[in-house]
Protein backbone atom coordinates (compact mmCIF):
# COMPACT_ATOMS: atom_id res chain seq x y z
CA UNK A 1 0.00 0.00 0.00
CA UNK A 2 0.92 3.32 -0.82
CA UNK A 3 -0.07 6.08 1.57
CA UNK A 4 0.10 9.91 1.17
CA UNK A 5 0.82 12.37 3.91
CA UNK A 6 -0.72 15.84 3.83
CA UNK A 7 -0.67 17.51 7.05
CA UNK A 8 -1.80 20.60 6.65
CA UNK A 9 -4.43 20.11 3.71
CA UNK A 10 -6.48 23.09 2.09
CA UNK A 11 -10.29 23.46 0.74
CA UNK A 12 -9.13 26.00 -1.76
CA UNK A 13 -11.31 28.53 -2.76
CA UNK A 14 -11.51 29.06 -6.41
CA UNK A 15 -12.62 32.62 -7.78
CA UNK A 16 -13.01 33.44 -11.64
CA UNK A 17 -13.47 36.79 -12.88
CA UNK A 18 -12.14 39.09 -15.48
CA UNK A 19 -10.02 41.73 -13.12
CA UNK A 20 -9.73 42.69 -9.57
CA UNK A 21 -10.45 46.40 -9.07
CA UNK A 22 -9.04 46.92 -5.21
CA UNK A 23 -10.50 49.26 -3.14
CA UNK A 24 -13.47 47.46 -5.33
CA UNK A 25 -17.00 45.29 -4.61
CA UNK A 26 -15.66 42.17 -7.39
CA UNK A 27 -18.45 40.04 -8.32
CA UNK A 28 -16.97 36.65 -9.89
CA UNK A 29 -18.18 34.67 -12.96
CA UNK A 30 -17.55 31.57 -11.61
CA UNK A 31 -16.35 29.94 -8.04
CA UNK A 32 -15.82 26.23 -6.30
CA UNK A 33 -13.90 24.48 -3.70
CA UNK A 34 -11.35 21.88 -4.38
CA UNK A 35 -9.80 20.29 -2.04
CA UNK A 36 -6.14 21.30 -2.26
CA UNK A 37 -2.89 19.56 -0.92
CA UNK A 38 0.30 18.06 -2.05
CA UNK A 39 -0.04 14.88 -0.42
CA UNK A 40 -3.31 15.12 -2.19
CA UNK A 41 -1.89 15.58 -5.64
CA UNK A 42 -0.33 12.43 -5.16
CA UNK A 43 -3.40 10.49 -4.70
CA UNK A 44 -5.14 12.01 -7.38
CA UNK A 45 -2.51 10.82 -10.11
CA UNK A 46 -1.93 7.19 -8.02
CA UNK A 47 -6.32 6.65 -8.52
CA UNK A 48 -5.47 7.60 -12.02
CA UNK A 49 -2.55 4.87 -12.45
CA UNK A 50 -5.28 2.58 -10.34
CA UNK A 51 -2.89 1.96 -7.73
CA UNK A 52 -4.28 1.78 -4.12
CA UNK A 53 -3.26 4.74 -1.69
CA UNK A 54 -4.82 5.84 1.14
CA UNK A 55 -4.43 9.42 2.19
CA UNK A 56 -3.65 10.46 6.06
CA UNK A 57 -3.43 14.05 7.83
CA UNK A 58 -5.29 16.39 9.74
CA UNK A 59 -8.88 17.17 8.56
CA UNK A 60 -11.09 19.26 11.11
CA UNK A 61 -14.57 21.52 11.04
CA UNK A 62 -16.88 22.03 8.51
CA UNK A 63 -13.95 22.55 6.12
CA UNK A 64 -12.34 19.05 7.00
CA UNK A 65 -15.54 17.58 6.22
CA UNK A 66 -16.51 19.31 3.32
CA UNK A 67 -12.46 18.15 1.79
CA UNK A 68 -13.19 14.74 2.77
CA UNK A 69 -16.53 14.74 0.73
CA UNK A 70 -14.12 16.10 -2.02
CA UNK A 71 -11.71 13.03 -2.04
CA UNK A 72 -14.80 10.72 -1.78
CA UNK A 73 -16.31 11.88 -4.94
CA UNK A 74 -12.90 11.32 -6.63
CA UNK A 75 -13.01 7.73 -5.00
CA UNK A 76 -9.49 8.83 -2.58
CA UNK A 77 -9.41 6.87 0.47
CA UNK A 78 -8.84 8.30 3.33
CA UNK A 79 -7.82 8.02 6.75
CA UNK A 80 -7.26 11.41 8.00
CA UNK A 81 -7.25 12.57 12.03
CA UNK A 82 -10.08 14.67 12.96
CA UNK A 83 -8.91 17.36 15.00
CA UNK A 84 -10.63 20.35 17.21
CA UNK A 85 -9.44 23.08 14.81
CA UNK A 86 -10.50 24.03 11.61
CA UNK A 87 -8.97 22.73 8.57
CA UNK A 88 -7.64 26.00 6.27
CA UNK A 89 -9.59 27.96 3.09
CA UNK A 90 -6.75 28.95 0.67
CA UNK A 91 -8.13 31.21 -1.66
CA UNK A 92 -7.45 31.02 -5.67
CA UNK A 93 -7.82 34.30 -7.66
CA UNK A 94 -8.21 33.80 -11.61
CA UNK A 95 -8.16 37.15 -13.05
CA UNK A 96 -6.08 38.86 -15.51
CA UNK A 97 -3.20 37.61 -13.48
CA UNK A 98 -3.47 34.89 -10.67
CA UNK A 99 -2.90 35.60 -6.90
CA UNK A 100 -2.95 33.49 -3.74
CA UNK A 101 -3.98 33.96 -0.09
CA UNK A 102 -3.08 30.97 1.78
CA UNK A 103 -3.67 30.58 5.64
CA UNK A 104 -1.30 29.29 7.94
CA UNK A 105 -3.06 26.14 8.77
CA UNK A 106 -4.71 24.95 11.94
CA UNK A 107 -3.49 24.35 15.65
CA UNK A 108 -3.22 20.36 16.28
CA UNK A 109 -2.75 19.16 19.93
CA UNK A 110 -0.26 16.45 21.29
CA UNK A 111 -3.28 14.17 21.14
CA UNK A 112 -3.69 14.55 18.17
CA UNK A 113 -0.24 14.00 17.23
CA UNK A 114 -0.25 10.88 18.79
CA UNK A 115 -3.34 9.72 16.83
CA UNK A 116 -1.40 10.16 13.55
CA UNK A 117 1.51 8.46 14.79
CA UNK A 118 -0.33 5.62 15.71
CA UNK A 119 -1.45 4.96 11.77
CA UNK A 120 1.89 4.14 11.20
CA UNK A 121 1.52 1.00 13.48
CA UNK A 122 -0.61 -0.05 9.48
CA UNK A 123 2.48 0.08 7.83
CA UNK A 124 3.90 -3.42 6.54
CA UNK A 125 7.07 -4.41 4.58
CA UNK A 126 7.41 -3.16 1.29
CA UNK A 127 4.24 0.16 1.95
CA UNK A 128 5.57 3.43 0.55
CA UNK A 129 4.83 6.88 2.55
CA UNK A 130 5.04 9.87 0.73
CA UNK A 131 5.17 13.10 2.56
CA UNK A 132 4.87 16.40 1.09
CA UNK A 133 3.94 19.70 1.76
CA UNK A 134 3.91 22.65 4.29
CA UNK A 135 3.46 21.89 8.06
CA UNK A 136 1.19 23.85 10.51
CA UNK A 137 2.76 25.90 12.64
CA UNK A 138 1.98 23.98 15.75
CA UNK A 139 3.78 21.08 13.95
CA UNK A 140 7.94 21.22 14.64
CA UNK A 141 9.92 21.36 11.99
CA UNK A 142 11.07 18.19 12.79
CA UNK A 143 7.96 16.60 12.41
CA UNK A 144 8.69 14.53 9.27
CA UNK A 145 11.95 13.50 9.52
CA UNK A 146 10.43 12.28 13.45
CA UNK A 147 8.35 10.10 11.81
CA UNK A 148 11.46 8.07 9.67
CA UNK A 149 12.82 5.50 12.08
CA UNK A 150 9.74 4.23 12.76
CA UNK A 151 8.84 4.19 8.98
CA UNK A 152 12.00 2.17 8.22
CA UNK A 153 11.67 -0.23 11.23
CA UNK A 154 8.34 -1.69 9.56
CA UNK A 155 10.42 -2.04 6.36
CA UNK A 156 8.77 0.47 4.98
CA UNK A 157 10.30 3.23 2.38
CA UNK A 158 9.59 6.51 2.61
CA UNK A 159 9.71 9.89 0.27
CA UNK A 160 9.75 13.41 1.73
CA UNK A 161 9.67 16.10 -0.66
CA UNK A 162 11.00 18.69 1.00
CA UNK A 163 14.74 20.79 -0.21
CA UNK A 164 17.18 22.37 1.56
CA UNK A 165 18.64 20.86 4.96
CA UNK A 166 15.27 19.78 6.04
CA UNK A 167 15.70 17.16 2.55
CA UNK A 168 19.42 17.03 3.13
CA UNK A 169 18.32 15.41 7.05
CA UNK A 170 16.27 12.78 5.47
CA UNK A 171 19.55 11.02 3.57
CA UNK A 172 20.72 8.61 6.63
CA UNK A 173 17.64 7.38 6.44
CA UNK A 174 17.81 6.65 2.69
CA UNK A 175 14.60 7.40 0.73
CA UNK A 176 13.48 5.63 -1.67
CA UNK A 177 13.62 8.56 -4.35
CA UNK A 178 14.54 12.62 -4.11
CA UNK A 179 13.10 15.01 -6.53
CA UNK A 180 15.37 17.95 -6.24
CA UNK A 181 14.67 20.76 -9.47
CA UNK A 182 18.37 22.03 -10.87
CA UNK A 183 18.23 25.12 -9.15
CA UNK A 184 17.34 23.34 -6.02
CA UNK A 185 20.28 20.57 -6.12
CA UNK A 186 22.91 24.16 -6.62
CA UNK A 187 21.44 25.06 -3.78
CA UNK A 188 21.77 22.05 -1.50
CA UNK A 189 25.81 22.47 -2.29
CA UNK A 190 25.99 26.57 -2.66
CA UNK A 191 27.64 25.76 -6.11
CA UNK A 192 26.93 26.86 -9.89
CA UNK A 193 26.50 24.35 -12.39
CA UNK A 194 28.36 25.34 -15.46
CA UNK A 195 27.72 22.00 -17.00
CA UNK A 196 25.17 19.00 -16.71
CA UNK A 197 28.27 16.97 -15.78
CA UNK A 198 29.01 19.60 -13.10
CA UNK A 199 25.06 18.75 -11.78
CA UNK A 200 25.68 15.19 -12.05
CA UNK A 201 28.15 14.99 -10.05
CA UNK A 202 26.45 16.85 -7.28
CA UNK A 203 23.50 14.42 -7.44
CA UNK A 204 25.85 11.48 -7.21
CA UNK A 205 27.21 12.96 -3.94
CA UNK A 206 23.19 12.39 -2.80
CA UNK A 207 23.00 8.79 -3.72
CA UNK A 208 26.62 8.38 -1.32
CA UNK A 209 24.51 10.43 1.33
CA UNK A 210 22.11 7.72 1.62
CA UNK A 211 19.29 8.19 -1.20
CA UNK A 212 18.33 5.25 -3.20
CA UNK A 213 17.55 7.45 -6.14
CA UNK A 214 17.86 10.77 -7.70
CA UNK A 215 15.28 12.67 -10.21
CA UNK A 216 16.56 16.02 -11.47
CA UNK A 217 13.55 17.92 -12.84
CA UNK A 218 14.23 20.16 -15.68
CA UNK A 219 10.98 21.90 -16.47
CA UNK A 220 11.05 21.91 -20.98
CA UNK A 221 14.15 20.66 -20.62
CA UNK A 222 13.27 17.18 -19.46
CA UNK A 223 14.78 15.60 -16.54
CA UNK A 224 17.56 12.72 -15.09
CA UNK A 225 17.51 10.06 -12.92
CA UNK A 226 20.49 8.78 -11.05
CA UNK A 227 20.93 5.20 -9.79
CA UNK A 228 23.59 3.38 -8.29
CA UNK A 229 23.47 1.80 -11.46
CA UNK A 230 23.28 4.42 -13.68
CA UNK A 231 22.80 7.98 -15.03
CA UNK A 232 19.67 8.14 -17.44
CA UNK A 233 18.03 11.35 -19.47
CA UNK A 234 14.61 12.01 -20.71
CA UNK A 235 13.97 14.98 -22.61
CA UNK A 236 10.78 17.19 -22.53
CA UNK A 237 7.79 16.53 -23.62
CA UNK A 238 6.05 18.56 -26.10
CA UNK A 239 3.35 20.89 -25.19
CA UNK A 240 2.00 23.90 -23.80
CA UNK A 241 2.71 24.12 -20.35
CA UNK A 242 -0.39 26.04 -18.47
CA UNK A 243 0.18 24.92 -14.80
CA UNK A 244 2.77 24.65 -12.48
CA UNK A 245 1.32 23.34 -9.20
CA UNK A 246 1.13 19.71 -8.86
CA UNK A 247 3.48 18.92 -11.41
CA UNK A 248 6.05 17.71 -9.17
CA UNK A 249 3.55 16.45 -7.21
CA UNK A 250 2.43 14.05 -10.10
CA UNK A 251 6.20 13.39 -11.18
CA UNK A 252 6.85 11.95 -7.60
CA UNK A 253 3.08 10.14 -7.66
CA UNK A 254 4.46 8.50 -11.29
CA UNK A 255 7.24 6.98 -9.66
CA UNK A 256 6.58 5.94 -6.51
CA UNK A 257 3.23 4.07 -8.20
CA UNK A 258 5.49 2.78 -10.82
CA UNK A 259 8.19 1.93 -8.47
CA UNK A 260 5.53 0.36 -6.21
CA UNK A 261 4.16 -2.37 -8.84
CA UNK A 262 7.58 -2.65 -10.74
CA UNK A 263 10.73 -2.06 -8.63
CA UNK A 264 12.05 -0.76 -11.62
CA UNK A 265 13.23 3.18 -11.34
CA UNK A 266 14.28 3.39 -15.07
CA UNK A 267 10.43 2.82 -15.76
CA UNK A 268 9.65 4.72 -12.68
CA UNK A 269 11.35 7.50 -14.19
CA UNK A 270 9.56 7.12 -17.74
CA UNK A 271 6.35 7.39 -16.22
CA UNK A 272 7.30 10.17 -13.75
CA UNK A 273 8.08 12.01 -16.40
CA UNK A 274 5.10 11.71 -18.06
CA UNK A 275 3.04 12.55 -15.71
CA UNK A 276 4.46 15.87 -14.57
CA UNK A 277 4.22 16.78 -18.30
CA UNK A 278 0.61 15.71 -18.49
CA UNK A 279 -0.16 17.92 -15.10
CA UNK A 280 1.60 20.56 -16.48
CA UNK A 281 -0.17 20.95 -20.07
CA UNK A 282 -3.36 21.45 -18.13
CA UNK A 283 -5.39 23.30 -15.87
CA UNK A 284 -5.55 20.81 -13.44
CA UNK A 285 -4.25 17.50 -11.82
CA UNK A 286 -3.67 15.00 -14.68
CA UNK A 287 -6.09 12.41 -15.73
CA UNK A 288 -5.10 9.06 -17.21
CA UNK A 289 -6.38 9.84 -20.69
CA UNK A 290 -3.73 12.71 -20.86
CA UNK A 291 -1.02 10.97 -19.37
CA UNK A 292 -1.45 7.99 -22.05
CA UNK A 293 -1.31 10.65 -24.88
CA UNK A 294 1.75 12.02 -22.98
CA UNK A 295 3.93 9.35 -22.29
CA UNK A 296 5.22 8.27 -25.80
CA UNK A 297 7.41 11.50 -26.38
CA UNK A 298 9.05 10.34 -23.11
CA UNK A 299 12.13 8.59 -24.56
CA UNK A 300 14.74 7.20 -21.30
CA UNK A 301 18.12 6.63 -22.63
CA UNK A 302 21.07 6.11 -20.31
CA UNK A 303 24.11 8.13 -20.31
CA UNK A 304 27.07 7.16 -21.20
Amino acid sequence: MIYTVTVNPALDYVLQLEKVNTGEVNRTNDCQFLAGGKGINVSQILNQLKIDNTAWGFVGGFTGTELVRQLNKKQIVSDFVKISDTTRVNVKIHAEVESEINAAGPQITEQEIAAFKSRLTDLNEGDIVVMSGSLTPSLGADFYKDLLPTIKEAGAEFVVDTTGQALLDTLEYKPLVIKPNHHELADLFGVTFNSNEDMLTYAKKLLDMGAQNVMISMAKDGGYLVTQDGVYHAAGAKGVAVNSVGAGDSMIAGFVGTYFETKDPVEAFRIGMACGAATAFTKDIAVKSQIDAVLPQIKVEEVK
